[in-house]
């Protein structure tokens, strides 16, 4: 299913009215008196929830996902005075806009529309079934904004219901633990309302509140209800890899068995396609178009040979594990021409010209028709925001933090490693210790989701940031283009600043530690 922004303005307009006249309201707009009429009027509020997904700062602006926040990582670099760059390498302040705000207001976005549509669907004459799933959706989108909330800024307030100006202007913030019980509880009913398949494609169903709800304990460190969601989702026999890592990410292959909720797209103009193109695809050499979100020399380095063996200094590409070729576009890539002849690496990556960072670009999630890109902003492949290889590393790192059963957990990182046509790797011994399964199992969670937005919240619940920086950014010619937190990493920086904007209109938000 695809989806478009509404925007609903709701205008009451009663005109005097006396024995002999009714009250008589506009057909032609949608009002209080005449909107919701029919469960077509609740779809339609329903798809203004779930548009907002696609926003900057949600789901949108890249394969970043997560408002390109793989960008604040040593995963890679984001060019320009930008907030993410900030985040990256220790600037930022509370007063800077972009994901600062926009998460903000943009979850917040969500779960008023959320909280509306659950207040209307009394007014309907629906069918219990369909009441069913139509709350269940809404819980979903409600506890993922909650979620996103609580990963990026802790503890925030908690709205359950229609409120007031005044009151949104009082509102204090709950603590982290009761945001997440909040998200919990609305999966929980998106779970006993949904069904395994949704109606349509883009809708969440049960597989989705589950799959997110698993994360949302895994973000917690709660590794025994971790592992008791993932068995929930493998009894729902649906999920499995997809026989392609590289095909995973291209638009022929989208809504495969691998993918538990994704965000939808399709090429067009009104927001219809997303900026994975303009922002993260690769460069033509133009101002307007691609990489301004480039991969790392620190992220290349982190994948292995085939065979375990040494990496090559003379051959650096060669013999490394493949997701390394379908994840980043190398030196020795040959690429189609677009508006220039076809060339070969180290010819040029024509990333965007202010972009310092010119030997490597983004290979996932491209357009497959180099030679002709979309417009800007109209990229059709959709942002995966969960699959099936989180449930089975997620349930790996549960069974090792728990050290309940190491063998089983090297088991699933081999399936990752193994199980697909295009990636065959040497697979883990089953005799590592508890240390060396978590190692291991944290190295394949950062090359498995690379540059797909999970890093950021990695780090910060491992708590690495004093042991990956300082952390030296290099451009094609070795130069130092910048270090990321010079003097060590800065604790504060595992949540974001709740935005100076919104302690202006309610100073009873007290803001995070050291911001």
């Amino acid at each position: 299913m695809r989806f478009r922004s509404i925007y609903i303005l709701f205008v009451l307009l009663c005109l005097s009215c006396s024995d002999k006249y009714l009250d008589v309201f506009p057909e032609d707009k949608i009002t209080s008196a005449n909107f919701p009429e029919n469960e077509n009027d609740i779809k339609f509020a329903l798809n203004g929830v779930y548009s907002l997904l696609k926003e900057t700062s949600i789901y949108n602006q890249g394969l970043f996902g997560f408002g390109v926040l793989d960008g604040a990582t040593p995963n890679a670099f984001n060019w320009g005075n930008t907030a993410i760059a900030k985040i990256g390498n220790g600037q930022l302040s509370s007063s800077d806009a972009e994901i600062v705000t926009f998460r903000w207001t943009r979850c917040y976005a969500i779960i008023f529309r959320a909280n509306y549509v659950l207040q209307i669907l009394d007014e309907v004459d629906l069918a219990q079934e369909k009441r069913k799933i139509y709350e269940g959706e809404a819980h979903f989108l409600r506890g993922l904004a909650y979620s996103l909330l609580a990963d990026s800024y802790g503890g925030v307030p908690i709205i359950k219901s229609a409120i007031s100006t005044d009151e949104a202007k009082n509102l204090v913030r709950a603590s982290l633990a009761e945001t997440w019980d909040q998200a919990i509880a609305d999966y929980d009913v998106a779970i006993a309302n949904l069904a395994t398949d949704a109606p349509e494609e883009g809708r969440a169903n049960k597989g989705a509140a589950l799959a997110l709800k698993m994360r949302a304990y895994l973000y917690q460190n709660k590794f025994d209800k971790v592992l008791e969601v993932a068995e929930q989702i493998e009894a729902l026999g649906k999920y499995s890899l997809f026989s392609s890592y590289e095909g995973l990410f291209k638009e022929e292959n989208e809504n495969n068995a691998e993918v538990i909720f994704d965000v939808q797209y399709i090429r067009g103009e009104n927001s219809q396609g997303s900026f994975h193109d303009q922002y993260c695809g690769t460069g033509t050499g133009s101002f307007t178009r691609g990489t301004r979100y480039v991969p790392t020399d620190d992220l290349v380095a982190t994948y292995e040979t085939i065979d375990g063996s040494p990496v090559d200094p003379e051959n650096p590409y060669e013999n490394r594990d493949p997701r390394l070729a379908f994840t980043v576009v190398l030196p020795g890539s040959f690429i189609l021409g677009y508006q220039f002849p076809n060339y070969i690496y180290p010819g040029g990556a024509y990333n965007h010209p202010g972009n310092q960072l010119k030997h490597l670009s983004c290979r996932k999630y491209r357009e497959a028709d180099f030679d002709k890109l979309p417009p800007s902003g109209q990229s059709a492949i959709n942002d995966i925001v969960v699959r099936y290889a989180d449930v089975l590393l997620a349930k790996a790192e549960a069974l090792i933090e728990l050290n309940q059963d190491i063998p089983e957990a090297i088991a699933l990182i081999n399936r990752i490693r193994t199980e697909r046509e295009d990636v065959k790797i040497s697979e883990l011994s089953m005799g590592l210790s508890q240390t060396e399964a978590r190692e291991k199992l944290r190295h394949e969670r950062r090359v498995e989701f690379a540059l797909e937005g999970l890093y950021w919240s990695d780090i910060k619940r491992w708590d690495l940031g004093n042991e990956i920086y300082p952390l030296e950014i290099k451009d094609h010619q070795g130069g130092v283009i910048e270090t990321r937190f010079p003097n060590g990493y800065l604790e504060y920086y595992d949540l974001l600043p709740i935005p100076a904007s919104e302690i202006s209109l309610n100073p009873g938000l007290a803001q995070n530690p050291n911001w």
